[in-house]
């Protein structure tokens, strides 16, 4: 399925460092108690999102060489076309809002995203992978209500368009947010306890880096 270029997106792009922990658990594993990180103090109400993404790349995969993603997702509050690049600090998203294209339709890429990605990459797109998402969200707050990460229980469908393959598992991920630690040393003692916390109940870090990786077999 090929891609170029539709109709241009007006509203401007905003983007976002995502900094995050990703962990591998098996379907039965329990969700621990998170209120017991440092600077959390209640778990909010849980959040069912259904998620439906499909990643695009060149045929020579020259996105994925320049350590970046292509995404249109639907579900969730940030649902639209999505830009990731790996950088050191975390993973930066600029995000685009949700155009009016038919789910049927081939994917045809916004002339502002094909500008955005032009210094390492040029149509046509093509979707490599659809990644399907039955996600449940919980915001952990401070003691002021602030969201200091959000949790984040994942069970994934995927299928990889180039070979047909398909996968399923289950993983969770931890993102900070707003009210997060302001120093290098308290995120890593957050994330340090949340280590532990998730291998006290038999979880273990993310073998892959990303579901897009996952599903092509990384």
């Amino acid at each position: 399925m090929s891609a170029t270029t539709a109709s241009p997106v007006t509203t401007e792009p905003r983007s976002s460092l995502e900094v995050e922990r990703k962990y591998d658990v098996d379907d039965g594993t329990a969700v621990p108690d998170w209120s017991t990180l440092p600077g959390v103090v209640s778990v909010g109400e849980a959040e069912p999102r259904e998620l439906d993404a499909r990643y695009l790349d060149t045929a020579d995969g020259r996105l994925a060489a320049a350590l970046t993603a292509l995404r249109r997702r639907t579900g969730g509050p940030d649902e639209g076309w999505h830009v990731k690049r790996s950088t050191p600090e975390g993973k930066l998203e600029t995000h685009w809002p949700l155009d009016d294209a038919d789910e049927s339709d081939p994917l045809e890429v916004p002339a502002a995203i094909v500008a955005e990605l032009a210094e390492v990459a040029q149509p046509p797109f093509g979707v490599i992978a659809r990644i399907r998402n039955a996600r449940t969200a919980y915001a952990l707050l401070d003691a002021e209500g602030r969201m200091v990460a959000e949790f984040v229980d994942d069970r994934v469908t995927a299928v990889d368009e180039r070979s047909g393959r398909t996968s399923s598992w289950r993983e969770w991920e931890l993102e900070l947010g707003p009210a997060a630690p302001g120093t290098a040393a308290g995120v890593a003692a957050l994330f340090a306890a949340a280590d532990e916390l998730v291998a006290s109940v038999g979880g273990a870090p993310a073998a892959s880096e990303s579901k897009l990786g996952r599903a092509l077999g990384g």
